[in-house]
């Protein structure tokens, strides 16, 4: 049995790939994390060209560094996730302090739309990527607006376990507040 902290195999066999330079490596990469990647980063920038071009600078850094992802600081996934939000952050602080007129500098404003990108775009990640149970009682609570019993019955389980899961899921998205990286992933990008 494998170790409680072992990286999956997947992406440790993926990080060597890409270390290799396996361009069928970065494909299997793309497809598996291209959406994640593009939501997170049109959720940071609001703007689908600006999201595309972090996608393509995210593969482009992963393919030219593969060896800054270190299996055991979490999953594949989590780092990539990583890599998204820093450059969609940076290009965000780019973008605005451009658009800003010269001589007026409101740092105080520009961290304040930073912040409040990077927690969306944490949410949406922690939303995505938790277990789908978790998932789908906060979307019959929140989004269609049952209660915990009607969730219960919708999932058929008992109200214990509706309100267990609802409980866990968001716990897990009240670290969308939390600074640093998405969750899982302790090591930088």
């Amino acid at each position: 049995m494998p170790a409680k902290d072992a990286p999956p195999r997947w992406d440790r066999k993926m990080q060597q790939r890409l270390a290799r330079g396996e361009a069928a490596a970065l494909g299997e990469l793309y497809d598996r994390f291209a959406s994640l990647v593009h939501s997170l980063a049109h959720r940071v920038l609001d703007d689908e060209q600006a999201a595309d071009g972090v996608t393509r600078e995210v593969f482009a850094h992963v393919w030219e560094h593969p060896d800054t992802y270190d299996p055991k600081h979490g999953p594949l996934r989590s780092w990539v996730a990583a890599v998204t939000h820093r450059l969609a952050v940076q290009r965000l602080r780019a973008t605005a302090t451009a658009a800003l007129p010269p001589g007026h500098a409101d740092a105080e404003e520009l961290e304040s739309t930073v912040r409040r990108a990077s927690v969306a775009a944490r949410a949406d990640y922690i939303v995505h990527s938790m277990p789908a149970p978790l998932r789908a009682a906060l979307e019959l609570a929140y989004v269609q607006r049952r209660d915990y019993r009607q969730t219960a019955a919708d999932l058929g389980v008992t109200e214990e376990e509706a309100r267990r899961r609802l409980r866990l899921g968001l716990q897990l998205l009240s670290t969308a507040h939390d600074t640093g990286t998405p969750p899982g992933y302790g090591g930088t990008a």
